[in-house]
Parts: structure tokens; sequence; C-alpha cells
């Protein structure tokens, strides 16, 4: 992981532990894109000053991940919800597939060319041996990893 990306993630983590003023300059600084220079005339300071400020801060960053190492952990919590979200979509996406093939057989739009192609609505037996039901399960394991 670049600088940058690890810096940002450790003051999402331990930006509150900041001074109000470093907090803003490491807002402006990673957040907005400012320059030193752009940062240093919206607070009326120096370039040093805001260089010295940004340094300060970040080694402040080091320093609380060094004694409370917490980036593992908010990592691997940021994996889990994208994977979450990831669950989430293919299980939306099989019901919206399943509910439209509901509706297109209710209407009568398409029919069957047997009746053993005809696709039962699943029942509550069926639920446990649907792919639906293996995305729950998936969805259902990673909340119980995020509640560790």
């Amino acid at each position: 992981m670049d600088r940058i990306a690890e810096t940002s993630i450790l003051f999402d983590i331990y930006g509150g532990l900041l001074s109000e003023k470093k907090r803003e300059v490491m807002e402006l600084y990673y957040e907005e894109n400012l320059s030193l220079s752009e940062i240093a005339e919206e607070q009326g300071v120096s370039r040093a000053a805001v260089h010295d400020a940004l340094r300060t801060a970040e080694k402040n960053l080091n320093d609380y991940e060094a004694k409370l190492g917490l980036e593992a952990d908010y990592i691997k919590r940021q994996e889990t919800v994208k994977a979450l979200r990831n669950e989430i979509f293919k299980l939306v996406a099989i019901q919206e597939s399943e509910y439209a093939a509901l509706i297109e057989q209710a209407s009568g739009e398409k029919k069957p060319a047997s009746a053993k192609h005809v696709k039962k609505p699943a029942s509550a037996k069926h639920i446990k041996k649907s792919a639906s039901a293996k995305h729950i399960e998936k969805i259902e394991k990673l909340l119980s990893n995020l509640e560790e």
C-alpha cells in the first residue's frame, strides 16, 4: 500500500485524536487535495508551517498505530464490507431474475415447451437448495465475522 493510502487509513482511524489544527491540515491535504501553498494561504501561515503541521500529524498517526495496532482490523473490516456488498448484489440479481420469471410465467407471455420445464416458485423446502440461500449463508458468515 502506498504512503498516501496508508496515511489516509490512519487518519480515518485516529484522526479524532489529532488537534483541531492538525486535523484540518490533514483534511485539506489528503481529502481536499490542496497543495501546501494553498493550505498556507487559506490558513494565513507559511508553507513551512503547514509542512511541519502535516509531518507532525503523520508522525502522531504512525505513533498511535504503533501503540494500538488498529489498522489491520480496519482493513479486514473494509474487505468484509466489500465482500458483503458483492454477495448482496448477487442475491438481488438472483431475486430479480426469479421475480421476472414468475411474472413472465404468470402473464402467460412465454409458455414452456413441456410442463417439465416449468419452474415452480420456491417453496420453503426448495429455498435451502436455491442459489439465493447460498448467498444468504455467505452474507450471514460475513456478518458474523464483522461481529467478532
